[in-house]
């Protein structure tokens, strides 16, 4: 079945409902991986990355399931017609994943008083929180993973045409669990505007009891800090000609 839209949609629905859901496993009271750290975090995030490349490769797409790494890819090749079809696609593919970890999770909710870690369960949020650093710690990470993915899908990495294509998803998944252990302290890496920005709609409607605010104030940062550096990682990748 080649259909770019669905497997974008579902690629980036398996991404949230893995990633998303083991920082609810972590956080949530009573889950039984609860406090088990940044590690397990990052360490669950490499793996949703690996399934959603997987599952949106088998269906027909280039497995983006990042706006940023879209934005980025069509700069470094001129071809942007894929970006209408993608981008809707990633952000209802993260909005549904999301549903499905509130779903995973119900009974959770209303056992965890605390209103941020539910918060933290769909979207990121600043140790420190100083916008213009916090935007930048995004750009960072976010200009790390598009220069990084095309380096590995690049003919000259792994002549004589690239990596196999079943070994990619798992270099672009250990690639996004180095990005989470050395840079994500700051912000959390979003490093993907639809993993944020999906999540938090679905906080924001979702009868979440005792949840608090979607923090709407912060929001821009994990938007636009990735949307930045993904643009700048394709100039980058054009400079280098990295094809």
């Amino acid at each position: 079945m080649h259909n770019p839209f669905l497997a974008e949609l579902l690629g980036t629905m398996f991404l949230i409902l893995l990633g998303d859901g083991v920082v609810a496993c972590v956080l949530l009271n009573q889950s039984k991986g609860q406090n088990g750290g940044w590690i397990v975090i990052t360490a669950g995030w490499a793996f949703a990355v690996l399934v959603g490349v997987f599952i949106a490769a088998a269906l027909g797409s280039q497995a983006h399931i990042n706006p940023a790494v879209t934005i980025g890819f069509a700069i470094s090749t001129g071809d942007w017609s894929l970006t209408p079809v993608y981008i809707p696609a990633q952000m209802t593919g993260a909005f549904l994943g999301a549903v499905l970890v509130y779903l995973t999770y119900l009974p959770h909710w209303s056992g965890t008083p605390d209103p941020g870690l539910k918060l933290a369960v769909f979207c990121t949020n600043p140790a420190i929180r100083r916008l213009p650093a916090n935007i930048l710690t995004e750009v960072i990470g976010t200009f790390t993973l598009v220069l990084a993915v095309a380096a590995i899908v690049s003919k000259a990495a792994s002549p004589p045409g690239g990596p196999a294509p079943a070994l990619a998803p798992y270099l672009v998944g250990m690639l996004v669990w180095g990005i989470g252990l050395s840079l994500g302290g700051p912000t959390g890496y979003a490093i993907n505007p639809a993993r944020d920005l999906g999540p938090r709609i679905a906080h924001a409607i979702l009868p979440i009891p005792g949840k608090g605010r979607s923090d709407w104030g912060y929001a821009l940062v994990p938007v636009v800090g990735p949307l930045i550096g993904g643009a700048i990682g394709g100039v980058v990748i054009l400079l280098l000609g990295i094809t």
